[in-house]
């Protein structure tokens, strides 16, 4: 039996204990480099070593070298297999400038200059590859089911644990419907409008929340408590200028005496942290662009989007009432007194899109389009609508969730108006975060909205605050359960100002696979995609479209993508380098998570 893992001990090990272990994993490896005496040779030594160990795995004989090792734990070795080859290749060597072969030998040599530079992610990310190609799987002391064991009551008790594993973790979070989560939103409620000298027939207008914007530290501090880190956020971004904006609907979902664990997802999507105002004001400095997905570049006119065969992006505006510090267009979002808006620019692009007949959708976005009023709204619609060979016309916005009380009677009739069964569809693409941005508000409106006929659907951003065990498992039960269809799962994009966000691909692959295949095929519809500047989505549960070919210094891996198309043409790649799995799993145990749960983390590539 193979030694269970124990990943909360091994994250707290030194540097010099990780070294130790890494090295005494396997005494073939260890071997060639003891007896290797330069990188060239290692490097073969290594590759026939490896080549050799596959071999043995999958030929005819390989019930008689690997007897015990179950099928599972082979497949599993051949993926570590074929990323250690990646990454001890000279070619990937060269794309990346970084040889983590040729920093294992020095390391090896006990070179004290590659030793304090380089990080225990490393270490530990060449550990469980050695591991993972040798057979030993976070499964490996499981006991083995055969399918001549499998009867109704056997397979029942396992599903049964399945499921109540899903659900005891479904307890550590809350619903925006929740009696302490509405108590606590009516006493933030009532603070907000006394100290803007308010009334309830405020508070269900709208026009007011659009008015009373809360974007500046003085007026939030006295409204709710904030935690230093987040009062050190807003004053830097008050500093360098950099816009944030919190509705006060919005703001009730804050807890009022201070961040707790299920506030804090709604907290750091609206209060920008410290490091991210430095980063965005060094970017600035520097003239560095901020338009990860490159938009510039794959705009054919001013206004539009074009990433995909049939569908385009419309951007009519580009503020919102409350502004998400991880979007992903924070490179020309506006502060909302100084949002910019031009008729004859709209009307050129859907002059555009009307003349270009491959053109079959319409993604209206921005900026968040239902800050614009009715009028224009139906206007835009009207235009869009007399496009024949339009058959579906999406609005992109957050103010399901941010001010739901914009959708009003007048702006549903207009969505209805336009929306013809069997000939076009107007429908509504939102941004639900968390399960406690799901209050009775956004129940009423999805209500309404449904019962006129407008299909709602849900992009999330998988990001640090929303990545614990279950967390989309269980918001995605509730917006299925509300009306919302989960759309997409969107890996946070790789800016390096967002860094606070982002989330290591593996985790995303670790939800995919062990935590929403546990929920209804229904209700896990969304799909899990890493978005490749310039051309588009691609779907990280389909393995050809990227692969791992290094591992830096510092834990990190550097990620090849095969854009969508590249089996329809010849297309370049994209390298992506990752957060590192070791950075991201100290950060978990920091806040309490049991981090065991995540040790399957390292075989997710």
């Amino acid at each position: 039996m193979t030694k269970n893992f124990n990943l909360k001990k091994e994250l707290n090990l030194s540097k010099e204990e990780l070294i130790k272990v890494l090295f005494t994993e396997d005494k073939k490896i260890e071997k060639i480099f003891r007896e290797s005496s330069n990188l060239n040779e290692l490097r073969e030594k290594i590759f026939d070593h490896l080549n050799k160990l596959e071999r043995n795995l999958f030929n005819v004989y390989s019930n008689k070298y690997y007897d015990r090792m179950h099928i599972i734990e082979k497949n599993n070795a051949k993926e570590c297999l074929r990323i250690f080859k990646n990454i001890i290749r000279t070619e990937n060597e060269i794309f990346t400038k970084f040889s983590a072969l040729d920093t294992l030998q020095k390391i090896y040599k006990n070179d004290k200059k590659t030793i304090d530079e380089v990080d225990k992610g490393f270490l530990l990310e060449i550990l469980y590859l050695i591991r993972g190609m040798n057979g030993k799987f976070h499964i490996s002391n499981s006991s083995i089911l055969s399918f001549e064991q499998i009867n109704a009551e056997l397979r029942c008790k396992i599903l049964d644990g399945y499921s109540k594993e899903m659900f005891k973790h479904f307890k550590k979070f809350k619903k925006g419907t929740d009696k302490e989560i509405v108590e606590n939103r009516e006493k933030v409620k009532n603070k907000i409008l006394e100290y803007f000298s308010a009334t309830e027939e405020d508070w269900k207008d709208y026009k007011w929340h659009l008015k009373n914007i809360i974007k500046d530290y003085k007026t939030l501090s006295k409204l709710v408590n904030l935690e230093e880190d987040e009062k050190e956020g807003i004053k830097e971004a008050e500093k360098k200028g950099i816009p944030f904006q919190i509705t006060p609907y919005y703001l009730t979902l804050f807890n009022e005496n201070g961040r707790m664990k299920h506030d804090r997802v709604v907290r750091a999507q609206v209060i920008p942290s410290k490091r991210y105002c430095i980063n965005v004001d060094m970017n600035r400095k520097h003239n560095i662009d901020m338009d990860f997905m490159e938009e510039k570049s794959t705009s054919p006119i001013a206004g539009v989007t074009r990433r995909y065969p049939v569908i385009v992006i419309l951007k009519p505006f580009n503020s919102c009432p409350q502004i998400c510090v991880y979007c992903q267009r924070n490179w020309e979002i506006q502060n909302i007194d100084n949002a910019e808006f031009s008729n004859e620019k709209i009307d050129s692009a859907i002059d555009w899109i009307k003349r270009n007949k491959n053109i079959s959708e319409v993604l209206v976005t921005g900026g968040d389009p239902f800050t614009l009023n009715n009028g224009f709204i139906d206007s835009l619609l009207g235009k869009l609508s007399k496009i024949k060979h339009l058959e579906r016309i999406r609005i992109g916005t957050r103010i399901l969730v941010t001010l739901p009380f914009r959708i009003d009677r007048e702006l549903i009739r207009i969505l209805k108006k336009y929306n013809k069964i069997g000939k076009r569809e107007i429908c509504i693409v939102t941004h639900i975060e968390d399960s406690l941005e799901i209050t009775s508000d956004v129940l009423d409106i999805v209500k309404k909205i449904k019962n006129s006929g407008i299909n709602i659907y849900n992009q999330q951003v998988f990001t640090y605050f929303n990545s614990f065990k279950y967390q989309t498992c269980f918001l995605r039960k509730n917006l299925k359960l509300s009306g919302i269809e989960p759309y997409y799962l969107f890996n946070t994009k790789g800016k390096e100002e967002t860094v606070d966000f982002r989330v290591p691909i593996a985790r995303v692959e670790q939800e995919r696979n062990e935590e929403a295949r546990l929920l209804p095929g229904i209700v896990r519809t969304d799909e899990s995609v890493f978005n490749v500047p310039k051309v588009g989505k691609s779907h990280l549960r389909s393995w050809q479209y990227h692969e791992v070919i290094m591992i830096l210094k510092d834990g990190s891996r550097v990620y090849r993508f095969y854009p969508w198309e590249s089996m329809l043409r010849l297309i370049d790649d994209y390298i992506y380098t990752d957060v590192p799995i070791y950075s991201y799993l100290k950060r978990l145990e920091n806040d309490g998570e049991d981090v065991e749960n995540y040790k399957s983390i390292w075989f997710y590539f």
